[in-house]
Order: C-alpha cells, then sequence, then structure tokens
C-alpha cells in the first residue's frame, strides 16, 4: 500500500521538475510515511514518483522498479496475492528479481505477456507503468476500484497520482470543481470515471489508460480488462445443488482470507455486528496461530449501535478486540473536515468520519493492515433494495409456491427499511427503464433528493446545468451488454457495483479514510476469483424469502453467532446529525464554520437566501423519512464547501502539512 504520482509531457523535462514532483508526492505523505522515491528522464519528459508504506520486503521493496534494461519503470499502489508461486515460475523461466516484493511481478509479467500481464494479478492495486521503447505510459486500477487513481489529460501531457490532491499541487493543473459533478454529489452518485473536479478523471475499476507518444503528441485510448459480469439467465434446472454453492463460498473466502493475511507486519481486522466482518474474523481466527486483533466501533445511538454483537462475535473466536466508542462530538468537528480532505468528495453519512477515527485507533495499536468485509453486500445481495427488486421484479419465473414467500416477504417490507435509505415511493427515469427495464430501487431515493437540491444551485450554475440530467450520465456509463438478458437481481448488483461501491463504499467507507492513517485495508469479499464464483450462484440463494445473503449466512453458519446467523441486514450508519441535540449543536458550529453568508457566495455554488431557508427548515423538521433524506442532503452541501475552502482557495502545501496526522508526521 502506498501513494503514485507524476506526469509525461512531450517537451524535455524542465529545470525544476524535481521540485514539482516532490510537491506532487508530499501531498500524499499519508499514504506512504515510510520512504519516496522516484525516476526523472528528462529526455523523455518523464517525472514518476513513489511513497512508501511498507508492508512486505520492509528493507528491499522501495521503488520505482526498473527492467533490468531500464527501459521499464514501474510504481505500484496496493498489493498482488499469491505473488511468490508467481515470482517462483518467472524465476524458471530465467527471470531474475532485484526485491522480494510483490510488486516486482508486474514488471517481469509485462515484459513477457505485454498488456496482457493484468490477467495475472490477484489483489487490489493501482499501477503506472512506463515503458521507453513503445513511448506509452500505462495507468491501471484493480478490478473494482479498491485503490485509487486520477488523471488528467491533454496531447502535451498527462499527470496522474493516487489522489487528486496530488495533481493539483502540479503548477498545471487547474483547481477548479466541476459543477456536473456538484450536481451527482448531491444524489450521491458519481458517474464513473469522474471525479469532483473539471478535466480531472479516474480510472476506471477493471481498466488500463494507455497514453502513446505519437508524432509529437500524446494520445489516449482507454481498455477494459474485467468486468463483473453476470451469466445471461438460466432455467432453474440448469444450477446445481445448493449444498454446492455452500461449499464454494466457503472454499473461495478461506483462500481470500489466507492470502490476504500474509504480511511481513502484524494483520489486523476489521469488526462491525454484521455477517460480512464476523465472517472474516472467525475464518482468520481458524487460519491463525495467534489471537487476531479486532477494532470494533461503537455508537452513542443504540439505534444504530451494533457493538454488543461485535463483542458477543470476539468472545466467540477468541479475539483480541479493541473498541472505540463515539458520540456526536467526535462525528463532527476538525474530524469531519480532514475526512473531506482525504475522500475528496461529499458524504451522506459521517460512517466516513467515524472509519476516519478507527484507522487513527488502529496505527496506534501498531498495526497498519486490516481484513474488512467491504464487498459481500455486493456479491450476495445484501442490500434492502436488492431485496427489493428481487421482490418486485426478481420471481416470476419461480413455481407458484416459492413466489408467495417473496410476496409476504414484500408485504413484511414495504414500510422504510430501518437504518436504510430507500424511496418512499416509486420513482422511474426513462435511461434506467431503457437499460434494465426498470428503475433499481438503490438509485431511487437519491433521485428524491436530487429534485430536493437541484432548487438550491445558484442561478448561475442552474442556467449551466439546465441540460444535464446526472441520471442520464450515469446510465450513459454503463455497458448494456453486461445487463441484457440478466436477470433482475443481477442488473440492480451490476449498476451498484459500476457505481456505490467504488465512488462510496471503496471510497470514503474504504481506502480513503483508512490510509489517512497509512493503514491498508483489505477487502477479502472482492478478491476476483470470490467474486467470478458468487456471479454464478442463483438469485434465489442470494435472497431467499426474507433472507438476504442466504447462500453466505449457511456457509458461516458454523463460525456465527446464533444471533448473527438470524439477524436481518442492518446497514452500518452513524447517527444522523439532526437526531441528537448534541450533534445538531456540533453541525450547527460546521455549518457556521464554512456555509456563512460571505462563504456561501465566494463559494458560488448555491442561491444564498434559498440555502438558508433549507437550512432552517432542516433543523426544525420533524418526519423521520424527510429528516433522514434532508441530513444526507445537508451533508453534500456542507461537504462541498468544505472542498471548496481545502481545495480551490488554499495553498495547498500548506494545508497539507496542516492535516498531515500523528501517525505520519
Amino acid at each position: 500500500m502506498c501513494g503514485i504520482a507524476g506526469f509525461w509531457k512531450t517537451e524535455r523535462a524542465r529545470e525544476g521538475t524535481e521540485t514539482i514532483l516532490q510537491g506532487m508526492l508530499s501531498m500524499l505523505h499519508h499514504r506512504g510515511p515510510d520512504g519516496y522515491g522516484h525516476h526523472i528522464s528528462p529526455e523523455d519528459g518523464l517525472a514518476m514518483g513513489h511513497a512508501r508504506l511498507s508492508i512486505i520486503d520492509l528493507e528491499g521493496g522501495n521503488q520505482p522498479l526498473f527492467s533490468p534494461d531500464k527501459n521499464k519503470v514501474l510504481t505500484v499502489n496496493g498489493e498482488f496475492y499469491g505473488f511468490k508461486p508467481a515470482r517462483a515460475q518467472l524465476v524458471c523461466e530465467g527471470r531474475r528479481f532485484g526485491t522480494k516484493s510483490d510488486s516486482e511481478i508486474a514488471l517481469h509479467l509485462y515484459e513477457r505477456d505485454g498488456l496482457d500481464f493484468v490477467r495475472h494479478l490477484r489483489g487490489e492495486f493501482a499501477v503506472a507503468l512506463y515503458d521507453r521503447e513503445e513511448e506509452q505510459l500505462i495507468l491501471m486500477r484493480d478490478r473494482f476500484g479498491i485503490k485509487p487513481l486520477f488523471y488528467r489529460y491533454t496531447e502535451d501531457g498527462v499527470y496522474y497520482g493516487s489522489e487528486v490532491k496530488a495533481l493539483l499541487a502540479h503548477p498545471e493543473v487547474p483547481r477548479e470543481l466541476s459543477h456536473e459533478s456538484v450536481l451527482n454529489q448531491l444524489m450521491q452518485t458519481m458517474v464513473p470515471g469522474t471525479s469532483a473536479f473539471k478535466g480531472i478523471y479516474a480510472v476506471k475499476p477493471g481498466h488500463m489508460v494507455i497514453i502513446r507518444k505519437r508524432n509529437g503528441r500524446l494520445e489516449m485510448c482507454e481498455q477494459r480488462y474485467w468486468d463483473m459480469e453476470f451469466p445471461e439467465e438460466q432455467p432453474p434446472e440448469a444450477a446445481q445443488p445448493d449444498q454446492t454453492y455452500i461449499d464454494g463460498v466457503r472454499d473461495k473466502l478461506i483462500e481470500s482470507i489466507q492470502l490476504r493475511l500474509e504480511a511481513d507486519v502484524p494483520v489486523g481486522c476489521y469488526l462491525s455486528g454484521g455477517i460480512d466482518s464476523c465472517s472474516i474474523l472467525g475464518l482468520a481466527t481458524a487460519l491463525r496461530q495467534d489471537p487476531v486483533k479486532a477494532f470494533t466501533i461503537s455508537f452513542d445511538d443504540d439505534q444504530y449501535d451494533e457493538s454488543s454483537i461485535a463483542q458477543e462475535m470476539a468472545r466467540f473466536t477468541g479475539a483480541d478486540q479493541v473498541q472505540m466508542n463515539l458520540s456526536g462530538d467526535d462525528l463532527y468537528g476538525e474530524s469531519y473536515v480532514d475526512t473531506l480532505w482525504h475522500a475528496e468528495r461529499t458524504f451522506y453519512n459521517t460512517l466516513g468520519v467515524a472509519k476516519w477515527h478507527m484507522s487513527r485507533v488502529v496505527r496506534e495499536n501498531g498495526y497498519k493492515v486490516v481484513v474488512t468485509g467491504e464487498g459481500s453486500d455486493e456479491l450476495f445481495g445484501g442490500y434492502p433494495a436488492f431485496k427489493r427488486d428481487m421482490f418486485l421484479h426478481g420471481t416470476a419465473h419461480l413455481p407458484e409456491s416459492e413466489r408467495k414467500i417473496y410476496q409476504q416477504a414484500l408485504d413484511r417490507n414495504n414500510a422504510l427499511f430501518r437504518g436504510a435509505i430507500l424511496s418512499e415511493k416509486p420513482m422511474s427515469h426513462p435511461a434506467f427503464e431503457s437499460l434494465c427495464g426498470f428503475t433499481p430501487s438503490w438509485i431511487q431515493p437519491w433521485m428524491l433528493t436530487l429534485e430536493m437540491a437541484r432548487p438550491l444551485l445558484h442561478d448561475d450554475v442552474l442556467a449551466e446545468l439546465k441540460d444535464y440530467d446526472p441520471v442520464s450520465a450515469i446510465a450513459e456509463q454503463l455497458d448494456p451488454r453486461m445487463i441484457e438478458g440478466r436477470h433482475p437481481l443481477d442488473k440492480a448488483q451490476y449498476t451498484w457495483i459500476k457505481t456505490m461501491l467504488e465512488g462510496q463504499i471503496l471510497n470514503w467507507g474504504g481506502d480513503r479514510v483508512d490510509m489517512a492513517h497509512s493503514v491498508e485495508s483489505r477487502p477479502a469479499f472482492l478478491d476476483h476469483h470470490v467474486a467470478e464464483y458468487a456471479r454464478l450462484i442463483p438469485q434465489r440463494l442470494r435472497v431467499y424469502g426474507n433472507i438476504e445473503k442466504w447462500v453466505l449466512r449457511e456457509a458461516m453458519r458454523e463460525i456465527l453467532p446464533e444471533v448473527l446467523y438470524k439477524r436481518e441486514k442492518f446497514a452500518f450508519m452513524a447517527p444522523p446529525g439532526n437526531t441528537q441535540q448534541g450533534k445538531r449543536k456540533a453541525l450547527r458550529s460546521l455549518i457556521a464554520g464554512f456555509m456563512g453568508s460571505e462563504q456561501i457566495e465566494k463559494t458560488g455554488l448555491f442561491d444564498r437566501k434559498r440555502l438558508e431557508g433549507f437550512i432552517e427548515g432542516y433543523f426544525s423538521e420533524e418526519d423521520p423519512v424527510q429528516m433522514k433524506r434532508q441530513d444526507a442532503l445537508m451533508n453534500h452541501i456542507l461537504g462541498l464547501h468544505i472542498l471548496h475552502r481545502h481545495f480551490i482557495q488554499p495553498d495547498l502545501p500548506r494545508r497539507a502539512q496542516e492535516m498531515a496526522t500523528p501517525a505520519t508526521r
């Protein structure tokens, strides 16, 4: 786990290139406090940098890495699992290694297989690889987008980095929020491949961006190497026995966790009250000889606190548990501001702030690697929105006896799911109706939020965006070939995976807040071998009646406490800001600091009077459904003003120094 940054220009590198590169890397100090490395080739106009968090080959794994002839240069952020057998095979082919790190296998695989080398890589990673002979730079991201990677491209130069702030530290990269992305953030869902900033894009999950120098100009193309390709609908009789899938899930997950427990430093686990992290801990305990260190968040609101179940799981496994108790004061204030600096996009709930605190506690306990449970809901149909779509659209082919089970479940769940955000009325959008045959339940509440948010924008922004439909923009980025002929549950899962998983769960709920304190998170469910097996599991084994993730529950039945095995899905969220007086006071203080009349005018995104009216209504709202939706929107609005203060107004190097945490300073 590290940070990478650099640039490649058509002209010869000028004096001061090293200083600029060092400035970009300084933005990533939290990602790699254990050392810096760089390579500058003046004649090629190339600068590549690496900030290292040492986990494998602590003494010898410094980067950049070079081919024997020095014509290929590699920097990696992340981990390649199963690298030792791959290295042994490459050695048997006559290739020689200069380090014991996992990263070096990518260089040799590329030399052997060209662009096809990626199919041999297993793990979470972002890669920058320069090939001088081919005059090309390859920017590549793992299959689900666990590790971030951003770029800005022009015909004269390309700039890249693990985080946007590294790009913004380059004097030739303009600082400007994208108004289209403003609207998408207000409705929670980013357009795949975009960032919050104008002209800066994210390398899409499962893709590589290839930049080649041709006739004195840089040409760019995008190439997909993997996707979550669900099979086309099969008749029920084509399925294997249920137990086959149960055993298969268990076997794949054991292998994935075993790989992720390998490191040259201690490895712990995140532990909530859900079956995902509890499954991870249960299997990790079985795979380890010593007690596993487990880190748990506790909230001061019984409706959102899962710590009692996490404690039972820790006792059940004999884990060495560290529990962090958070109050409203912890979720707002400076920690809220710091989380936005690291996330570089807004969030609808302070769960990201809670996880920012958790990574701090992990590092204070002497750990910098944790195995986590993200991705299970995506693979096994765990979210309430998936369950609703299965109820509404996915049971037509089932026998009448089974359809009745789902109808009874739907009748019980028509009310808003506790802890989740679902639309209280049906919503439809033609772009998704055309793409999927229905509008997935997961995006419907954010369409309602969009209706509330758009009128708050400044008139100039409204005029600029009058022809922009953020929902259509999302749908247009989804490949219809991956959706046509698929089961409705697969469609719901696929559209979520391509949007909310990468843009939310793995961003402000994952890498960005974990790496804020130099902690590498390893989501074992998102191993692509696990995913490729999960997509073959019949839909009725993912969501069976009112039981979500049924196949995973059965696979983990003997390692879970009974209360957890039988427990219905509960969305892991932090308590909203308008639920308690202390949180309301802390939130008001943040609003006063970042959204005073002068700051609203300076930011220029919102109409001041309309926004102030919304804020007044927010604090007086009593309807629980509206409170939840308004709280999400309030977080996004506040977050946009903080992002503007962070990245558009300030001196970035000074701000980066201010944000340096005790763990990385």
